[in-house]
């Protein structure tokens, strides 16, 4: 059942949430918007510029500034909140201070009386997603992260240039931890309903090569991003808008969402990013797919990392 008020409340208005609020209000996603933010000004100002770009949009969404108590009745607290990493520090680090500004920002929302669903962008997101679960205390179907959702964007992408299509008819997906253990299933791939491996061997101008050098890109998409223009922000936030519409929309597509992992591809209590079910409940299942050994092992690897990374956090 698709939820009667289409509500987010958005935590944290930094490039990604405003790039997420921008893409919100261009789509017409939701009928409410709250900004909540540690800068009350600046969340104020946020919904200010929104509001006046209403006229222009099409939309007739409600947008403003408000406190935690907005949560209540949201159908989706949306967090993109953190700190950066600074120089020299570790990743263990890191995430540590990013536990602490969660936990500040989690116990308020839960406070509030929220029983929706949070969608997290805070990275490392698969280990963002988990502290939020374990803070909330909300079933893990209602606590997903977007996971590799962007990164097989951008694969899908590479691959419709490659084979000159539209990457809406290429399926292929970006697996495991949002980050460097990240892989492409290939026996996987497909265009069309025809598998990308069948094509390389049927057509000698294609090469596996390519695709590994494409997998690669990928992989180091964001810090090519960063490198040039110190953030990436315009695709997560389109990412959470197709997360969203997913939910209210009670879709039931299939996107590559952070999601606990139980018993699903020989894992248990941990999120990763794997092919899902998405609809009015958050993560309604995950679906399966028959990995070749080789790609189990790398799901092994990078599931294995994301578990031993979240105990040592204490």
């Amino acid at each position: 059942m698709k939820p009667d008020k289409r509500k987010i409340v958005l935590i944290g208005t930094g490039l990604v949430g405003m790039s997420f609020a921008y893409a919100l209000l261009n789509q017409n996603a939701c009928d409410e918007l709250a900004l909540v933010d540690i800068d009350e000004q600046k969340a104020q100002g946020e919904a200010m510029d929104l509001n006046h770009g209403l006229a222009f949009s099409g939309s007739h969404m409600r947008i403003y500034a408000a406190g935690y108590e907005c949560c209540e009745d949201a159908t989706i607290v949306a967090v993109c909140a953190g700190v950066n990493q600074k120089p020299g520090e570790s990743r263990i680090d890191l995430l540590r201070r990013n536990r602490e500004v969660f936990r500040t920002v989690i116990e308020p929302v839960m406070a509030s009386g929220f029983s929706g669903i949070f969608l997290i962008a805070t990275n490392p997101v698969d280990i963002m997603t988990r502290i939020t679960q374990k803070l909330s205390g909300l079933p893990p179907r209602r606590v997903l992260g977007t996971g590799t959702t962007l990164d097989s964007a951008r694969l899908r992408y590479l691959l419709g240039n490659y084979f000159s299509v539209d990457p809406r008819n290429i399926h292929a997906y970006v697996m495991g931890e949002h980050g460097d253990s990240e892989f492409v299933p290939w026996s996987q791939a497909m265009l069309a309903t025809k598998p990308v491996i069948s094509i390389l061997q049927a057509h000698g101008e294609f090469s596996f090569q390519r695709l590994q050098q494409m997998e690669e890109e990928v992989r180091s998409a964001a810090a090519k991003i960063i490198a040039a223009k110190k953030a990436t922000y315009y695709g997560i936030g389109m990412a959470m808008v197709r997360i969203v519409r997913a939910i209210f929309g009670d879709e039931h597509s299939i996107l590559t969402v952070s999601s606990l992992l139980a018993g699903d591809y020989g894992q248990e209590e941990v999120y990763a990013g794997a092919p899902c079910v998405v609809g009015d409940g958050g993560v309604l299942r995950v679906i399966t797919l028959p990995l070749s050994p080789e790609e189990r092992d790398k799901m092994d690897a990078s599931c294995r990392f994301l578990r031993e990374t979240f105990q040592n956090l204490g």
